[in-house]
C-alpha cells in the first residue's frame, strides 16, 4: 500500500436552531483533508445545505496553511460569510484543525518513546 501524504480530520457544532442546516443535520459538520508535511488544507467538506456554499467554501480555505495559525483562516471567513451559522462553522473548523494538532502531536510523542 502507497503512504499516504494526507490526514482526514473532523469537527462538529450545534447548527443554529431556524436555519435549514439544522432542520437538516442538528449540527455543523465539517471534513478537513490535510497535508501531513505541509499542514496545507488541501480539499475541504462541509455540511451544508446549498451546493453553492460547499463550493465557496472550498475557495475559502483550500491552499490555506495551518501553520500560520487560525486567526487569518477565521477572520477570513468572517468577511466572506454571512449567514446565521458563521459562528458554528467557525466553531467546528477549530474543533477539526485541534484534532489534526492532538493528532500530529500524539505521533510525535510516540515515536519519540520508540
Amino acid at each position: 500500500m502507497k503512504e499516504l501524504e494526507t490526514i482526514l480530520v473532523t469537527g462538529y457544532s450545534k447548527a443554529p436552531q431556524g436555519t435549514a442546516m439544522y432542520e437538516v443535520y442538528k449540527y455543523t459538520g465539517i471534513v478537513l483533508e490535510i497535508n501531513k508535511k505541509t499542514h496545507t488544507i488541501e480539499n475541504v467538506e462541509f455540511s451544508f445545505v446549498a451546493e453553492l456554499t460547499k463550493e465557496y467554501f472550498e475557495k475559502l480555505l483550500i491552499g490555506y496553511n495551518l501553520e500560520k495559525g487560525l486567526e487569518k483562516l477565521i477572520y477570513r471567513i468572517k468577511q466572506h460569510y454571512l449567514a446565521p451559522s458563521q459562528q458554528s462553522v467557525i466553531v467546528a473548523l477549530q474543533s477539526a484543525v485541534q484534532r489534526y494538532w492532538d493528532f500530529l502531536k500524539t505521533v510525535k510523542d510516540t515515536v519519540a518513546l520508540r
